[in-house]
């Protein structure tokens, strides 16, 4: 048997202030967009905002049904849209918020195994890893590339 370590790098930020403009007009813009979600389930709104390599910057909402299964997290909306809209832009960068009921979260949440799939097809489709930002209340995380929130990803290499 042998044991590994896997190396996760980010970078954790106290304060919106500290991060470059680029990445708070896009945490605005992810807050923003978290008004429009459509949670009456779980009253628990994310919105998500993608900045794209053309200067655009896309946002979504979670959009949540009775059948579960049936909702769209809010990364997904923004990057499906995105790639539909703009298909030959790169994704530069995607921030993520979420509110409830008390206001902006305390800590920050991170993209579910679905979205974070969908972030690393996208990475492997422009060859270019995508700035990841998590806002929250106490803190802002950023990850540099899907690989570091989810290093045993399935990719087309492993079809063989």
């Amino acid at each position: 048997m042998k044991t590994k370590y896997f190396k996760i790098i980010v970078n954790e930020y106290s304060s919106i202030n500290e991060l470059p403009d680029s990445d708070v007009r896009l945490i605005y813009a992810a807050r923003e967009a978290s008004k429009n979600a459509y949670s009456p389930y779980s009253e628990f709104n994310v919105g998500a905002a993608i900045l794209l390599q053309n200067g655009e910057i896309i946002s979504g909402s979670n959009q949540e049904n009775s059948a579960y299964p049936n909702g769209l997290c809010a990364e997904r909306v923004s990057l499906f849209y995105a790639n539909s809209k703009f298909p030959d832009n790169k994704v530069l960068a995607i921030a993520v918020s979420a509110k409830n009921f008390k206001g902006i979260i305390s800590e920050p949440i991170s993209p579910c195994g679905s979205c974070r799939q969908a972030l690393m097809e996208t990475e492997i489709r422009f060859k270019q890893k995508i700035r990841i930002i998590l806002d929250s209340k106490k803190k802002i995380l950023v990850f540099y590339g899907t690989d570091n929130l989810l290093p045993f990803a399935f990719k087309p290499d492993t079809l063989g």
